[in-house]
């Protein structure tokens, strides 16, 4: 009887787990585990934080792409942000990472993703993935030699050659190149000239339609370079240099340079085979 007495207070003071099955109690030995705490999600002080904590701006950019967070990043908060030292790029990954949970489109498709690039220039896509600037060199438009005029609807046209001294580009890149276009505001990438230099001794020179009409048609002897950009975000642009261009010296002439008898700039680089 005693025995019987012991075994039931022995047992009544086991923690025991009630089945939803209706099975009799499981006994349960040892102490038991807590469901592991949800992290926090992030916000701008997070980040100003992580800044402030010395941590390289790569490192916070994948923080902020990969954990759950939420940002503001109106005028006066990126000012804020700005102040407190944080790059545009970890701005612009902020800035995404917003796009993206207020876009709210099914996972098979992609909101719009805003690039690094946050200055007017011409970039091509390095080994790294990332946008890299392609630096200009200056380009002359002669006024006098390979010179033809037409008139269309009382527009005077004209072709006239581009020279650029310097026989190369110091950046010679191998097929397929992604360039980007990040344009002024209210230019589109149509306003561009891709063209194909003529190399002589000592420059390159090329021959495109001026007066402020560009790619236009006809003129087999002229160096125009069909190019398709699509716009990715706004002033962005973005077109692939494939296999169908063959090798040699190349530019990206912004619009309006065509007029520019004293000097503008052309972005020049070299396709390699």
């Amino acid at each position: 009887m005693r025995l019987l007495l012991l075994l039931s207070l022995l047992f009544s003071t086991l923690p025991i787990v009630a089945q939803n099955s209706g099975d009799a109690p499981q006994l349960i030995e040892g102490p038991q585990s807590a469901s592991p705490p949800k992290a926090a999600a992030m916000n701008n002080d997070s980040v100003i934080r992580m800044a402030k904590a010395g941590l390289g701006e790569d490192l916070i950019i994948q923080t902020i792409n990969t954990q759950p967070g939420r940002y503001n990043t109106d005028a006066d908060s990126l000012v804020t942000l700005k102040t407190a030292g944080l790059s545009d790029r970890v701005l612009t990954a902020m800035m995404n990472k917003s796009r993206r949970q207020l876009t709210n489109v099914p996972e098979t498709e992609k909101p719009i993703v805003l690039s690094d690039v946050n200055e007017i220039g011409v970039y091509y896509k390095d080994r790294s993935g990332r946008w890299t600037a392609i630096d200009p060199e200056i380009v002359h438009i002669k006024s006098g030699g390979f010179i033809k005029s037409t008139v269309t609807n009382g527009i005077i046209k004209q072709d006239r050659n581009g020279r650029v001294n310097g026989r190369e580009s110091a950046l010679a890149l191998k097929r397929p190149i992604e360039v980007l276009l990040y344009t002024p505001e209210g230019v589109a990438a149509t306003e561009y000239t891709f063209v194909r230099f003529r190399l002589n001794s000592s420059n390159r020179e090329f021959r495109i339609l001026t007066g402020g009409v560009f790619h236009s048609s006809g003129g087999a002897d002229r160096d125009e370079v069909p190019f398709k950009p699509v716009r990715t975000a706004p002033r962005t642009y973005e077109f692939t240099v494939g296999d169908g261009v063959a090798g040699g010296e190349f530019g990206i002439l912004p619009p309006g340079t065509g007029n520019v008898t004293n000097g503008g700039k052309i972005y020049t680089f070299a396709i390699v085979e």
